[in-house]
């Protein structure tokens, strides 16, 4: 198939090539990070890294217990929803987690598989929550949900649940700053399998991945985590391929999702899955989806685009702003200097300011007082 321009979000400037594994970059990554800390070093970082992997993890605390309470089932938890009736207390019901990495702070990142009812395919989810998720003031507050999406083949990893990106560490200290929320992120895969992009949609006769983004992965966050009812507590942020998925999502369902970070974004559809099956195409294509939204004058939703400037595609942004960033669509376009097309430099663009964007159109968590 053809590759999407500008190459894979965790790469540097083009794709690379489809037999060389994410699993071996990250190896080779490893053993070169192994001979600059030399063996004590390494045994630290091992340590501090992975100490706990593979172990079970309940996200949330029963506040009356001290007990976790990360599965939902809102009867058994101690804590009740605040006055707010946008605070949606996790439903259940409970997923498994397994400890994948552990931040400097303490927060985990952890994976699920996650049966998809409404789509029908089945895979890795993995998630994180901020410190505060846990905090007492907390309890019985919603948290904002962002789900982040990779770029390139998407499966069987997300790349964003990787701690060395830096993803959840930028946030923690957004919050710290003042300038980014609490978020839950959720990472799930982003294609089925290795051999096409599947855009993120339900092409026919492929699995349904339009229905396991938009539906299940939604529902598995509301089943295990406080969320929110409302669409001002939802967002997605992706990089390459992921970035088109997160972008037409929003569009395409305006009514559960406000807001995306889209860097070094695709703009349209281009699995070779469409052939014969252009009106389906046209259904979730971003630009068509932004007209259709701009005509019927629907709820407005807000776009920010990222791209370094090191990278091409830039053009492509340029031009859907000035033709459909308009009446209820809402872009903005963050160039990132000295960026190419990677995910530490996608971060650092959310870093120097896409996360307070994205952050002041979205819900803020909100403590008990005292």
């Amino acid at each position: 198939m053809r590759p999407r321009p500008g190459g894979d979000a965790h790469g540097s400037g083009s794709e690379p090539p489809r037999k060389r594994s994410r699993r071996a970059i990250w190896i080779s990554a490893t053993l070169a990070l192994v001979l600059l800390l030399g063996g004590g070093g390494f045994a630290a970082w091992k340590l501090e890294w992975f100490s706990g992997n593979g172990e079970s993890v309940s996200f949330g605390k029963d506040q009356a217990s001290g007990k976790g309470s990360g599965d939902g089932g809102g009867a058994q938890g101690a804590a009740k929803p605040s006055g707010d009736p946008d605070v949606q207390m996790p439903t259940g019901p409970k997923a498994e987690f397994k400890q994948t990495a552990k931040l400097d702070d303490g927060t985990i990142v952890a994976k699920t598989t996650l049966v998809g009812a409404k789509s029908g395919f089945t895979g890795d989810v993995w998630v994180w929550a901020p410190k505060q998720y846990d905090d007492p003031k907390y309890a019985k507050s919603g948290f904002p949900v962002l789900i982040a999406l990779p770029g390139g083949e998407g499966y069987p990893t997300n790349y964003w649940a990787d701690r060395s990106l830096g993803l959840h560490k930028a946030i923690s200290e957004g919050v710290q700053a003042g300038t980014s929320l609490p978020y839950v992120v959720i990472m799930p895969v982003l294609n089925p399998d290795t051999k096409y992009y599947y855009d993120g949609s339900d092409i026919p006769g492929q699995p349904k991945m339009g229905t396991w983004m938009a539906e299940d992965v939604p529902n598995f966050a509301k089943a295990n985590f406080r969320t929110y009812k409302s669409r001002d507590g939802w967002a997605f942020m992706g990089s390459s391929s992921g970035a088109f998925v997160g972008m037409k999502t929003v569009l395409q369902h305006p009514d559960k999702f406000k807001a995306v970070i889209a860097s070094g974004g695709e703009i349209v559809p281009d699995s070779p899955l469409w052939k014969g099956h252009q009106a389906e195409m046209d259904a979730n294509n971003p630009e068509k989806l932004a007209k259709k939204l701009i005509d019927s004058n629907g709820p407005e939703v807000y776009i920010n685009f990222q791209i370094g400037t090191k990278e091409g595609g830039k053009d492509r942004m340029v031009k859907f702003q000035q033709q459909y960033g308009k009446g209820p669509v809402k872009t903005t376009i963050r160039d990132i200097q000295n960026g190419e097309h990677n995910g530490w430099h996608y971060v650092r663009g959310m870093k120097e300011g896409s996360l307070e964007w994205i952050s002041k159109v979205l819900k803020a968590p909100k403590p008990e007082a005292g």
